[in-house]
């Protein structure tokens, strides 16, 4: 499956469920929801690879959809708070990806997997192998400073994540380092309710399994959608 542009979901789900709770229809938000997390449960459990992002704590909600899940096993809160994307390189390093090929490359690799009559994983792994390039991180990638992730993102609450990017961003400002800056900027950016959500929603994951998640997920996106605690949504 290939997403009809340049990504697979490209938000028109929000656009229906804003337009259902204004009208008051819960009951349908709940049924898109249902269906929703089902999908997600059956696409997260078959053998074929798939990524997502996820720009939840911009919109306020929380990363769902199975998303504390798999961020959970991954710099997940460096990712669900500030909804930065990962490259291809990127996607690699971390394990979210096994392939990289230039875009370039897509018709024929999509064209020669069409022609394959077999579901032997190892025949496949060597038609994707003789298309795909050697990708290294750039220089500027974020997982170079995977130790000032750890050390500024593992602190108990969002407040005090920020001020460690804070105290970061006094250590480096001698260097012209802009990474704290352009950090703090993407948190100041989010829904103060959606980083304190997510951020526990992440951490929860960590001790959950796949189908735990969505169910923890389904009942947290009622609850954000309610307007009763708030209306950053």
């Amino acid at each position: 499956m290939k997403g009809s542009g340049r990504a697979f979901c490209a938000g028109g789900d929000i656009v229906s469920l804003y337009h259902m709770i204004n009208a008051g229809k819960m009951e349908d938000c709940k049924e898109f929801f249902r269906t929703l997390y089902t999908y997600i449960y059956i696409l997260g459990t078959c053998l074929k690879p798939h990524v997502f992002a996820t720009p939840e704590t911009l919109i306020g909600f929380h990363p769902d959809a199975g998303v504390s899940f798999f961020l959970s096993h991954l710099p997940g809160e460096y990712l669900g708070l500030t909804v930065e994307k990962l490259n291809g390189a990127e996607m690699i390093s971390c394990g979210l990806a096994t392939h990289y090929a230039h875009s370039s490359k897509l018709a024929l690799i999509e064209e020669q997997l069409g022609k394959l009559d077999t579901d032997d994983p190892s025949v496949i792994e060597n038609s994707l192998e003789k298309y795909s390039d050697l990708v290294c991180l750039d220089n500027i990638s974020v997982l170079h400073r995977i130790e000032i992730l750890d050390k500024c993102f593992s602190h108990d609450t969002v407040e005090e994540i920020i001020d460690s990017l804070f105290s970061q961003e006094s250590e480096t400002s001698k260097t012209s380092d802009a990474w704290c800056i352009s950090t703090l900027r993407r948190l100041k950016e989010a829904s103060p309710l959606g980083l304190k959500v997510s951020l526990k929603s992440i951490r929860e994951g960590r001790f959950q399994t796949l189908d735990q998640c969505l169910i923890r997920e389904y009942r947290m996106s009622l609850q954000g959608i309610s307007n009763q605690i708030s209306r950053d949504f």
